[in-house]
């Protein structure tokens, strides 16, 4: 496990790892629930799907044992910036597994990994792991999150439920940024 799996709350606070979100929220972003908490607090369930140095996407698929894919409810694009926020649902009966905002780093990528990804139709996990692009994850922080209304119709539970997630980095094998994500489980991951 790297140095960066075992993040504190206290790392997590002094960077904006939330920005992701924020974007999701928008105006409200200033009333965000968060508690950052280190990974022994989280749930068993939650600690089993968050804690690891690896993309989400195939963790979840293994977990749920079936393909994931993806339904995007907000994206934005800023020259070769481009933030999202989706829900990832399993492909057989299209249960959520994970409500992700993610900013991706589009000029890391090449032409065929950036139409995929613009096209909004498969995670950007399994877009990695499709055309085998090197990366390394580096989880910034884990939390806990009191969900609105919003987020939780997006991922089936109720407001003001407390709800387990992480923030990740994603790098190139050259060490520079592809995205920052902020992940977030459903109640049970589904």
């Amino acid at each position: 496990m790297s140095s960066d799996t075992t993040a504190n709350a206290d790392t997590a606070s002094r960077t904006d790892v939330l920005a992701p979100l924020r974007f999701f929220y928008g105006l409200s972003s200033q009333d965000l629930r968060v508690t950052f908490v280190r990974p022994e607090e989280l749930s068993e369930v939650a600690r089993q799907l968050l804690v690891h140095d690896c993309d989400m996407t195939p963790r979840l698929a293994e977990y749920h044992h079936c393909e994931i894919g993806l339904d995007v409810h907000a994206m934005s694009r800023i020259g070769h910036y481009l933030v999202r926020a989706s829900v990832l649902r399993r492909k057989p009966d299209a249960v959520p597994v994970e409500f992700g905002a993610i900013g991706i780093h589009l000029g890391g990528f090449s032409e065929d990994a950036r139409r995929l990804i613009l096209e909004g139709l498969v995670p950007l996990g399994g877009i990695l792991q499709q055309l085998k692009v090197p990366h390394t994850s580096h989880p910034r922080g884990y939390f806990r999150i009191v969900i609105d209304h919003r987020l939780a119709g997006l991922l089936g539970g109720w407001e003001g439920q407390t709800l387990y997630g992480r923030c990740n980095e994603l790098r190139h094998g050259t060490g520079e940024a592809l995205a920052e994500v902020v992940e977030v489980l459903p109640d049970a991951a589904g």
